[in-house]
Order: C-alpha cells, then structure tokens, then sequence
C-alpha cells in the first residue's frame, strides 16, 4: 500500500495493501489438534490452501539446516502451531511497555536486521503459535491489579498482526479484553493488514502501536514488513473515528531502533513531516522512542543472518551497559544518545503537543 499525499488538499490516495506472508509449511503438534482454537487454525490455513503436517509428537524437529543462514531459512518459512507450556501463565513484568507481558505466538515473520528477538528465543527461529488461547486469556485476570488499570503486552516475542490472517488470535484477544474492566491490551506491528480490526468491539480498551523509521531503514533493514506507506495508512485507520470508517482506537507510535544514520536528522524530520499529515485530526495518541542496542550474542547472530547488514555493529561506537542479570548490551554513547533524544523530544512536543512521550530507551 502506498499514500501520496497532496499538501494542498491533504487528501490521501491508496495501492493495494502489501503482501501477506505465507509459510512454506505448517506444523500441528497433537496437542494442538486438541484444542478447539487449534482447529479454528486448521480451518484457517488449510482454506489458504497452505501445506499441513500433523506431527506425530509435540517437539518441532527438522528445522536445522546444515548452517545458521539455512536453518534460519527453514525455520522463517514455517509456522508450527502449539500449545504454550505451563510457564507460559507465569506473567512478568515488562515496564514501561506494560505491567505485564503475555505470549499469544513467538517468532516474527519479518526480516529486520537489528532483531531483538536474535538470541532471545531457544533454537531455530521458527513462528510459533499458540492453539491454547482461551487458557492464555483467561489467566490475565488472576494478573488484574485492583481498582486500577491493568495494562497487558502481547507483542515481546512476535508481530501478531503479520500472522493474523493465519490465526485470527490477536481479533480474538481485542473481543477479549472489550469485556473486561481495567484491563488494557497494548499491541505493536510494522505490519498494515488492519481491516479486520476496525469494527471489533474494543470498547477503548486496546490501544494498537505501529513501528516506524525512515524510509532508508525501513527499506533496507526490515525485510518483509510493509512499507512505511502502508504503516502510515494503518495507524491512519485505527485512529480514525468509527463514523469516518476507522476502528476508533487509541493509538501508539513506536519509533524504533532510532540510528544516527547519515543525514538522520534530515531523514527523520521527513519521517514526522509525512506522520503529521498521516494524523490531521484529533486523536488518543501516545510515542514511545527506542534507540538502537544489541547483545554480544545477538550480534554475532545477527551477522551470521545478515552478511551484508548496514546496521553499525562497532562496539568501539557505543557504551557498555549491564542489565540486572549482569547481562551485556551495547548503546550509543552519551553525547549521541543525549543528541538523538533532544531532537526528538523537540520535535514531537512541536508537532503532537497532547501526545505524551511515554518513554525514551
């Protein structure tokens, strides 16, 4: 989907949405056959006509290629559909995205160089989803704080919007949580496919965010994610209210990794001019602003996925930090990072005044 916008008129034409992904194949575990939601998926993939093999145990097994770069290819190209293991309904906290994180799927689609689920999740990269989401959603209300909002992340493993139409889980989780009272459901995506969405009963009590960047980095380093365009389209159509055709939500950006690539200031001014003719009414809106970082694990991974990366993986560039594990993450130094905060602070606050910048990381 592309948007050309015309500064005269501030109308907004469209081209057809992007590409959805389909897997190369799609594993069912027995367990997952078991469940009711398991079929419900069956249903789905096997009316997309999508190759479907029913394990005969619940381990995923043949994924391995005889290197990194092939099993990554296998495993990107498969969608297994599981059950989430007992562990799955012990919640952690996950601030200042949400109080708490839950798991609807882990594994991602998309093929962005700076992964942050690199070295996160155990073996293969493979899309895993889980067929037992009415035990997943019921377990959030032991986790409801009382008299207060709840908030709940369900994006830290996966995109759940770039694997929607295989599941219908992320549609399913919005009726969920429009039914409860202080519980609010927070969701991101660098995907656009949000038609489905629009008419859900939500009742205010989800808020959708869409990952940006500049046009350089989303071209070059998130691979099979839809273009900035089509993002831009869908927040668009989230935000608008439901008499104008849109979903009527409360919305969220994400602007991440944020680089100091060459001529960044000049590239993300454009990125904000296009956001601030994409959201010319009022709307609920909030940004939340990321910096680039990686782990001494996750870039060796990430070089081995990516030969031929644009990313700077140049530990001499950054800072050391230690997480309360006593892990190691590599962050732009003070000055940059105190530069690229500045900027951005200065320019939303110029641009979306009411809109609070929730965190900058």
């Amino acid at each position: 989907m592309e948007i050309v916008f015309k500064e005269e008129t501030r109308t907004i034409t469209t081209k057809p949405a992007s590409k959805l992904w389909m897997p190369k194949q799609v594993l069912f575990t027995p367990t997952a056959l078991e469940e009711p939601w398991g079929q419900q998926i069956y249903k789905r993939v096997q009316a997309l006509g999508l190759p479907i093999q029913e394990l005969k145990q619940n381990r995923i097994t043949g994924l391995r290629g005889e290197d990194e770069r092939e099993t990554y290819r296998i495993a990107k190209s498969t969608l297994a559909i599981v059950t989430a293991p007992p562990s799955a309904f012990k919640l952690q906290p996950i601030p200042p995205s949400a109080d708490w994180q839950f798991h609807l799927a882990e594994g991602c689609p998309a093929h962005c160089q700076y992964c942050y689920l690199a070295g996160s999740l155990q073996g293969p990269p493979v899309i895993r989803a889980f067929a037992n989401l009415p035990s997943i959603l019921q377990n959030l209300v032991n986790y409801k704080k009382p008299q207060e909002v709840s908030t709940f992340e369900a994006s830290c493993y996966t995109d759940l919007l770039g694997i929607e139409h295989l599941t219908g889980s992320l549609a399913k989780t919005i009726r969920f949580f429009g039914e409860q009272k202080d519980m609010h459901l927070r969701w991101v995506s660098k995907f656009d496919q949000v038609d489905g969405l629009l008419n859900l009963p939500h009742h205010g009590n989800t808020q959708p965010r869409i990952s940006l960047n500049t046009d350089f980095i989303s071209r070059r380093m998130e691979g099979g994610t839809a273009s900035l365009e089509a993002r831009l389209a869908a927040i668009r159509k989230l935000a608008l209210p439901r008499a104008e055709g849109g979903g009527g939500y409360k919305v969220g950006l994400i602007i991440s990794p944020i680089m100091p690539v060459p001529d960044w200031e000049e590239q993300y001014t454009h990125l904000l001019d296009r956001l601030e003719q994409t959201l010319d009414f009022t709307c609920e809106l909030t940004f939340e602003l990321i910096s680039h970082r990686f782990t001494p694990g996750s870039k060796a991974l990430l070089q081995e996925w990516y030969p031929n990366t644009l990313i700077d993986f140049d530990e001499a560039n950054r800072s050391l930090k230690y997480n309360k594990f006593g892990g190691k993450k590599y962050v732009y130094n003070t000055q940059t990072m105190n530069l690229l905060r500045s900027f951005f602070y200065s320019e939303l606050k110029k641009r979306f005044p009411a809109a609070p910048i929730l965190y900058w990381t």
